[in-house]
């Protein structure tokens, strides 16, 4: 699909499509426990960056992402990266365009994962007020798109000791997720996303300090590189992590032939997942080279899909 179609033919598309999707899923455990009213284990989302490479050459606009995940990959809920409307934070024009496709799809719009905005635990003062009112444009995008969510990072001077680090991020995080608790309750949630945060003890214990019932944790399956050559064991971040999570990121960068996730046990993962109690929004996030990106997410959303029907 390529280009930005307008919201009729999507639509349209969605008539013709929809028998289609629900012959593909009648008979699973995950459908026939929705026809009995039974809420699945967890819900799958779709994160806007697995597409990132037709978003960037133009094949994919962000305003069709919610239709495509819908139509393509049979999801709707959607995780948008403001990488991809940088501009538009403030254009209510185009955020209602936006919400109205999705409110026309049935699709919920989940978080908007934040980049670019400044270091929320940057050392200067100035600097890091900077980066925290930086975001505030996002917590009112969020809110109105009806997201419960900013995904951000904790990014601080990676040259500094632990500790202080530590201190510079817990603040501009508090900040920030004050702001998004007096406007509407938007929840600031943190990703491991390199550097200390993706050392699970560090993340979990600068998400207590914050101590805000609004502000968590967004843990990433594959995000757990400190520095080069060196890794946080995925599996003991993601334990450490789960406490504070209000949304959990499906990374996966190569399939096996049995459709497995050759470099993350995923059952080993949801089991954490669900361990800790959590049953919301899993988001597929495809990240390899191979297969291209609408393979390798659907790769991603069958493996999601077997995991929980195995568990459900």
């Amino acid at each position: 699909m390529t280009g930005s179609l307008d919201r009729r033919s999507f639509l349209k598309f969605a008539a013709a499509t929809g028998a289609a999707l629900g012959l593909a899923t009648s008979g699973s455990p995950a459908l026939l426990a929705a026809e009995e009213g039974k809420q699945p284990l967890f819900k799958i989302s779709l994160a806007e960056w697995s597409l990132h490479r037709m978003l960037f050459d133009g094949k994919l606009d962000n305003l069709d992402f919610p239709a495509f995940a819908k139509h393509e990959f049979g999801i709707d809920c959607v995780e948008y990266v403001n990488q991809f409307f940088k501009d538009k934070a403030k254009d209510m024009k185009y955020l209602t365009e936006l919400k109205q496709r999705c409110d026309d799809l049935g699709v919920k719009s989940g978080l908007i994962m934040c980049d670019s905005e400044g270091d929320l635990g940057d050392p200067g003062e100035a600097k890091r007020t900077q980066a925290v009112e930086n975001h505030y444009k996002w917590v009112d995008a969020a809110k109105f798109l009806g997201c419960h969510s900013i995904r951000v990072n904790a990014r601080s001077d990676p040259k500094l000791p632990y500790d202080e680090q530590m201190k510079f991020a817990v603040d501009g995080l508090h900040r920030l997720a004050e702001f998004g608790g007096q406007h509407g309750g938007i929840n600031v949630i943190v990703e491991n996303h390199g550097g200390l945060s993706s050392n699970g003890k560090w993340l979990s214990t600068v998400i207590k300090k914050v101590d805000l019932p609004n502000a968590g944790t967004l843990p990433d399956f594959g995000n757990f590189q400190l520095s080069p050559g060196e890794w946080y064991d995925r599996y003991q971040g993601t334990r450490e992590l789960m406490p504070y999570a209000k949304g959990v990121s499906a990374k996966s960068h190569v399939f096996d032939d049995a459709g497995n996730e050759a470099e993350i046990d995923y059952r080993k993962m949801i089991k954490i997942v669900l361990d800790a109690g959590y049953h919301g929004y899993v988001g597929v996030e495809w990240e390899g080279d191979s297969p291209g990106e609408v393979e390798g997410t659907r790769l991603t959303k069958e493996l999601l899909v077997r995991v929980r029907d195995e568990l459900s």
